[in-house]
């Protein structure tokens, strides 16, 4: 008892560290914003600090996303639930895609936030620059999916290629049995490794943080923001929306969940990514998070990771928004019939440009392009208040994909509802020291190392 109890207090002392580490998240977003007013020169040569620490993020994302999905998919003992688990992720991506966009259909419609704006010369030069290179085709995404060669994935930050990666090493174990369990246990080991350097890391979030906000502020000022303000005012009042409308009733119904109680629970996550704008700076805290709330391991390693690349619901309902925003600013609005077929061509084509920043604007440009090509000088329009509406998109992509975790843990019966119920409640806090639970990474191997160990045992009985 007393043994237990020492193990605890460490533990204890770093969530407290950590509760200032973000409070000064806080206060360096203030204090970027400041110096973003009152010296716009200095602040947008800090843009580096802010690129920086989301850089040192992503450099953990491959080997997080290779190390949960190895482990959730090689201690599974049946591919065929692997498979059932991304199939019913998939369409539920699919659905709720449809969902973002009719919203974001139905608001800009109502709205009609472009009329009265003029386009400049300089302004249709901006919007033409962001249409370069900004299309992909099917062929090309599909074929993307594969790296170079088998490291390459790590090397390139490619998260579906790291993904495919995965799920070929982790069916490799599966199908090795008992000869794959001691590279499972390293697996685990290197994940535990790999979570502590992301919460060392996580100690620069203040600098980066400080940055990103004081560049966005001293580039645009506030005349951007005055003459573009119905839009972005629409397109959050849209995004939350549907968090708390569709998202939250959905949730409620599934998984008997309150919205409100998981976002609480994922309230540093949402902190991080509107210091950063950008959502993949959280997705290693959400799959230590989403394992930690009581979902499985393959669930959350496969919900998660093509979450990011198909559930974009914060970028449909932009992208909807955002096209209809330019054809009326331009003075050439389009039918019912070009906004659907324009925005289901937009959601393909904005798959894998998930995280990056800026990359809503160039699918936006690369649509139209295709479309409307006449458009396309109106996404200048939309520039400057573009890293704004970024910080709606990215909270609105992980609120989306948290939600499917759990719903897709629910549909599968792969959640523990007694440990959703104690963590939400604040009794089985988050271990920001390790961000990761030390008997859940090892657990799932070490039972069937366990297991092999008897029978051999009684092998060895019965000569």
């Amino acid at each position: 008892m007393d043994t237990h109890q020492h193990e605890e207090d460490p533990v204890a002392a770093q969530r407290d560290r950590t509760h200032y580490l973000y409070l000064a998240v806080i206060g360096a977003v203030l204090l970027g914003i400041a110096v973003g007013f009152l010296a716009p020169g200095v602040a947008v040569e800090l843009k580096p600090l802010g690129t920086g620490f989301v850089n040192l993020i992503k450099m953990m994302i491959s080997p997080i996303i290779f190390c949960t999905i190895v482990l959730g998919v090689g201690s599974v003992r049946k591919a065929a639930k692997v498979g059932a688990v991304g199939g019913l992720a998939l369409g539920y991506f699919l659905v709720m895609s449809t969902v973002a966009l009719a919203i974001g259909l139905v608001v800009g419609n109502l709205l009609e936030p472009g009329s009265g704006l003029h386009l400049t010369k300089e302004i249709a030069e901006v919007g033409s620059k962001q249409a370069e290179g900004a299309s992909e085709s099917t062929a090309d995404f599909l074929l993307g999916i594969i790296p170079k060669t088998l490291v390459s994935a790590f090397t390139e930050g490619e998260v579906l290629q790291t993904l495919l990666v995965a799920l070929l090493a982790g069916f490799a174990l599966q199908a090795m049995g008992k000869a794959g369990e001691p590279v499972l246990r390293g697996i685990g080991h290197i994940q535990r490794l790999v979570f502590r350097i992301l919460g060392m890391i996580m100690w620069a979030a203040p600098v980066g943080a400080f940055g990103a906000i004081a560049a966005v502020v001293g580039a645009t000022g506030m005349d951007a923001l005055k003459s573009l303000a119905v839009i972005m005012i629409g397109f959050y009042v849209t995004c939350a929306l549907f968090v708390f409308v569709v998202l939250g009733t959905l949730l409620r119904l599934v998984a008997g969940v309150d919205i409100l109680k998981l976002l609480k629970y994922l309230g540093r996550e949402f902190l991080l990514i509107l210091s950063t704008s950008s959502s993949e700076s959280a997705l290693p805290r959400l799959i230590a998070k989403m394992e930690h709330l009581g979902v499985s391991k393959p669930v959350v390693g496969i919900t998660v990771p093509t979450g990011y690349s198909f559930n974009l619901d914060g970028t449909a309902i932009y992208l909807t928004m955002a096209s209809l925003f330019v054809a009326e600013a331009m003075g050439d609005p389009l039918s019912l019939g070009e906004q659907v077929s324009l925005l289901v061509f937009m959601v393909i084509a904005s798959k894998g440009a998930a995280g990056v920043t800026g990359a809503g604007l160039a699918t936006l440009a690369g649509g139209l392009q295709s479309h409307r090509p006449e458009l396309v000088d109106g996404v200048g329009l939309i520039v400057g208040i573009d890293r704004f509406m970024s910080e709606a998109r990215a909270l609105t992509n992980f609120a989306g994909n948290a939600v499917a975790t759990v719903l897709v843990g629910t549909w599968t019966k792969e959640i523990d509802k007694a440990r959703v119920s104690e963590v939400l409640a604040g009794r089985a806090p988050f271990d920001e020291k390790t961000l990761v639970d030390d008997h859940a990474v090892a657990e799932v191997p070490d039972q069937r190392a366990e297991a092999a160990d008897e029978g051999d045992e009684k092998a060895r009985a019965g000569v």
